[in-house]
């Protein structure tokens, strides 16, 4: 049915609390913000507002949204912080762990596997700026997958279904990619890229069924963690002025997707990256698929080059020590 064990990718996950620690904090701490500043704002709105004539609420509601997007502002700004510390790190450690490689114990697992990071990409811009590129390729690749979809009507509800369900299984691929780039430092960080997205290309029908799994299991526990939280939320909204219940439900949201962030993604890619390896065990990028890959997109075209090549890196020919 799929061709990976969620056992295995759960021990990988616990192997690498350490960074899951670091995740929660991370993500719970987005959604503390995001709660902190919504309610701050529509505090502040509802105590200007009633100084009008039936504006509290209104002036709640004002505050409220001011609030939620200062924060997702300035999360804007630090996002490629979040990425270079988070999740590259991260990735790299699954993936270290996935290829039998001992990693320190506690916070130096953390400090490792970041090292692992910074020796395939110096600075944090090169990082973040081949994420953009990537996700930009993927959206090809999304493109390309849906011409198998050629016996769906066209514009029926159906066909935008499947689209839908192409892009959120193909939502972890970056990440694949990431470990792939990390995993093979003789080579330029861009060309990299290129032949992991290659080689998912010409594996696409086994790899796309097991994202479509990995997706499905992913977004239930999301909406199960959601309704969980779902009545706590509401119940604060309605402590707040004015009782309201839908930003109860936004609060409810946003943790949903932080502990989803933190907790389940984690399992997701150790899932796809135990798939990915099975895939293309053996397999070289086929240059017809490469071409194929420059035609539809420019970013995967924009990759070539990009970064320098750095060799001999102590995690590529043995085991960690710590």
């Amino acid at each position: 049915m799929w061709d990976f064990s969620f056992r295995t990718s759960l021990g990988l996950v616990a192997r690498t609390f350490p960074f899951v620690l670091l995740r929660l904090a991370v993500y719970l701490g987005i959604a503390f913000f995001y709660v902190l500043a919504t309610g701050l704002g529509i505090g502040a709105g509802w105590g200007i507002g009633s100084a009008f004539d039936d504006g509290a609420l209104t002036g709640a509601a004002l505050g409220g949204f001011v609030g939620f997007f200062t924060v997702a502002g300035v999360l804007w700004w630090v996002r490629a912080y979040i990425l270079y510390l988070v999740k590259a790190g991260h990735v790299a450690a699954l993936d270290a762990r996935l290829r039998g490689l001992e990693l320190p114990a506690g916070q130096g697992q953390i400090g490792y596997a970041t090292g692992m990071v910074k020796a395939r990409f110096v600075e944090v811009n090169l990082l973040f700026g081949l994420d953009v590129l990537l996700r930009g390729a993927i959206a090809a690749l999304v493109g390309l997958a849906g011409m198998l979809l050629f016996w769906v009507p066209d514009g029926g509800q159906l066909a935008r279904f499947f689209h839908a369900v192409l892009r959120i299984s193909l939502g972890l691929v970056d990440e694949v990619i990431l470990a792939y780039i990390i995993r093979h430092g003789e080579a330029a960080p861009g060309e990299s890229a290129r032949d992991g997205l290659v080689l998912y290309a010409q594996n696409a029908g086994m790899l796309l069924k097991n994202g479509i799994w990995i997706a499905l299991m992913e977004y239930a526990l999301a909406i199960l963690i959601f309704l969980l939280l779902l009545s706590p939320a509401i119940g604060l909204a309605y402590a707040m002025p004015g009782g309201l219940t839908g930003f109860g439900v936004a609060f409810a949201a946003v943790l949903a997707w932080s502990l989803k962030r933190a907790l389940i993604e984690p399992v997701s890619i150790a899932c796809l990256l135990q798939a990915y390896d099975r895939a293309i065990a053996g397999q070289v990028p086929d240059p017809q698929w490469t071409a194929r890959l420059d035609g539809a997109s420019a970013a995967f075209r924009e990759m070539a080059g990009r970064g320098d090549a750095r060799r001999g890196a102590p995690w590529q020919s043995g085991a960690a020590t710590g």
